[in-house]
This record gives structure tokens, sequence and C-alpha cells, in this order.
């Protein structure tokens, strides 16, 4: 059964950008859905459907076991469990996996996922496979609050936030088509995660800090916090939280090193400012050499690709003293951008520039284009809308910004 408030979506900050109703839903079967979960949760919940409160002590340790560690679905396969007790568990509970609407496989070997939500709303994740590690591109909404100019995910509306089982769920999916359980730290092929995927994660805080907890907990999925990377667009009020709250690797999406370009292209510039931005980096919990701050910089031409630009990047880096890498980012091409990728000469140009100045600034290799799993791709292949159409959408998010 699915019904709707007519209350705005809270989102942390302090701002909402985009008011959305939020969508609550339950299971047409009303069974409980324990991926998300954490054992605390799971043994409310087995309290909830009865089971006695010193039992299910004991059975939420199993359960978290069997779902997080071996990524086993079938409650008669938990051979640690009565056989008695199976019947009652699958009554009451599921352990379930999002919907997978369409998968695809690029020439490169990137993997795409469009995946489905039970209130039947599309969200997708990439697995980027490379030579030293696997990286999983997780979202964290169904479309997005913002609408940085030149990410075709950004032309969406934001639909809603994603749960922390729909953020976990796409992590254990992975694994599943990867073959990769029990969950082992050794020899695996996904070996990293980076919150890039559709949406802003820091829009919705508590459900990728309590997702990401269950990734990066030694009993569960058992991926490093130094192996998970939180992006953000710049929402500043919440970084410092997610560094103490989460405690990953912050990348943040800057683009643009002037005020003008930057308004331009990530329009959240006009509610927190570069300065601001970069003092709220310097002030990140745990950042120091050895875990730098990943600055993302999309190459557009005759935008923000000059020498200067490039100059006053490296100064404003320094200027806040931060331990940084700057990842440049060919533009990847979309119908109805307004934008075109700078010229292979100039990105080297540029890269050459920071390098120089001693930041680390490589450039990142394409990867997924071919099925629109690229940097600022991700959108559903179902919904394309006129120009009109997103420049109606993008002057609504502008309004809502303030």
């Amino acid at each position: 059964m699915q019904t709707a408030s007519a209350a705005p979506m809270p989102i942390p900050g302090h701002i909402d950008p985009v008011p959305v109703t939020r969508a609550v839903f339950e299971r047409p079967d009303g069974r409980v859905d324990l991926v998300g979960l954490d054992k605390g949760a799971i043994r409310a919940a087995l309290e909830a459907a009865g089971m006695e409160p010193k039992q299910a002590k004991l059975r939420a340790k199993q359960l978290w076991h069997w779902i997080y560690n071996r990524g086993v679905t079938d409650f008669t396969l938990m051979t640690d469990i009565a056989k008695a007790q199976h019947p009652w568990l699958a009554e009451h509970f599921v352990v379930g996996r999002p919907d997978v609407k369409e998968a695809q496989v690029s020439e490169d070997g990137t993997r795409k996922w469009l995946l489905s939500s039970p209130d039947g709303q599309d969200y997708e994740m990439v697995f980027i496979p490379d030579a030293d590690r696997g990286t999983l591109c997780v979202s964290s909404q169904v479309g997005c609050t913002l609408n940085c100019r030149f990410c075709h995910t950004g032309t969406m509306r934001l639909v809603r936030n994603l749960t922390a089982g729909e953020i976990v769920g796409q992590v254990m999916l992975a694994r599943d088509a990867l073959g990769e359980w029990p969950s082992s730290p050794e020899g695996r092929l996904l070996t990293n995660i980076v919150m890039m995927g559709m949406g802003e994660p820091l829009y919705n805080f508590d459900a990728v800090r309590d997702g990401l907890k269950i990734v990066m907990d030694g009993d569960g999925l058992a991926l490093s916090k130094r192996r998970i990377t939180l992006s953000t667009s710049g929402v500043v009020p919440m970084m410092a939280r997610a560094g103490e709250e989460i405690g990953a690797n912050l990348a943040v999406s800057l683009h643009a090193v002037t005020k003008d370009v930057r308004d331009e292209i990530v329009p959240l510039n006009k509610k927190y400012g570069i300065e601001e931005l970069l003092q709220a980096c310097a002030d990140y919990p745990g950042a120091n050499n050895a875990r730098r701050i990943t600055f993302e910089y999309v190459m557009l031409k005759d935008k923000n690709d000059s020498d200067a630009d490039a100059r006053e990047l490296v100064r404003l880096l320094r200027h806040y003293k931060l331990p940084a890498k700057v990842n440049l980012i060919p533009f990847n091409p979309w119908p109805g951008a307004d934008y075109e990728c700078s010229t292979p000469e100039r990105i080297r140009s540029f890269s050459n520039i920071v390098f120089e100045g001693g930041i680390s600034a490589p450039v990142r290799t394409p990867r997924g284009r071919d099925i629109d799993a690229a940097c600022g791709q991700l959108k559903t292949a179902a919904e394309k809308k006129s120009r009109a159409e997103l420049d109606r959408l993008a002057a609504e998010k502008q309004a809502a910004l303030g």
C-alpha cells in the first residue's frame, strides 16, 4: 500500500531545495524487508513480530551474519537457525534485492543496472572494473535535488530519497552479480564504493549514513571506510557531520574557480560559495595527506578550462592548505547539453599547470559512455524531456534554492 503526506520531505541543512511529498510504502504481503536494518533494528523487528526478547537477540545476530556476511536471501539456507523457525521467519520477513529492470555491459567492461523500487521508482548503479580495483557507483536519491547544468542526472526532478535498505541493496546486488559471497577483504572484485550516482548524498544524510555503516561493519559487508568516497556538490552545513558520523573519504564537485562560472554550472554555489565550501573542506574531520580530499572538475570548453583557471585552482587549494587531489573529468555529452568537452590539448595543459603547482591532477578516463554510464550521464533512458522542459525544471529548482 502506498500513501503520501502533504508535507514537504525535510532535507538536512538550512534549506529544503525541492519540496517533495514523502512516499510511505509497505510490501503488499505485509512482510518486513530486513535489508538496511542494523542488528538492533533486526532485533526490534523480531520482537515486534512476537519473538521473545532473549531469543530475538540471538536470532538478530544470526540473521545479520547470513544477510550481510554470506548474502543469503532464503531462510531455509540459514543452517544454524532451527528448521521449525524458518516458516515463521518467511511469513513475517523477507531478505530483498532491488528489482532489475535492465542490465547493460559496456564494451570496456563497465556494468550499469536500472533498478526499480517497490513503489515503482527507477534509479541506477554502475560498476567500473579496473586492473587494481573495482568501483561501485551508488545512487542516493531517485532523481536529483540539484540542477548542475553540465550533468544529465541533474535534469531529473527529485522524486524521493532512497532508503538505507535501497542503498545497501545496491551493494548487495553487485556482490550477487560478481559472485562475491561470503564477504572477504581479500581477492574480491568490488573493492571501492563511491556515492556518486543519482542524487546529492548529503541531502539524504540519515539513510546514507545508516546504509554505509552497514557496508563498513567488519562483521557484515566489511568494506573499510578508506575504500568509500562520499561526494557532495557543496552542502556545507552537513560536511562536518559527514566526517564525524560516517568518516568516509570526501569528494567535492568543484568544477569552477570563479563565482560567476560556478553559479552557472553548479547553482548551489549561490547558497554556499566557493570560499565557504573550501573552508568546510579545510575543517573536514580526518582529512590529511594520507586521506586527501578529491576535487572533481569537469572540463568544459571555453568555460572553465583556461590556464588562468588552472592557476587560480592551485592558488585556492594552497590558500586553504588543503590536502588535495584534483580529478579532471572530460565532459560526457548528452542530448540537449549546453556545453562541449575541452580539447585533449587544453585538458593536458590544465593538468600540467596543476601538477606543476604540486597538486596531483590526473585526467579521468571516460568509462561506459556507450551505455550512458559515464560521469554525469546517469539518468533513466525512458525519461526524455524537451529543452524547454529541462529549462523549466532548472528554473523551478533554482527558485527553490533562493
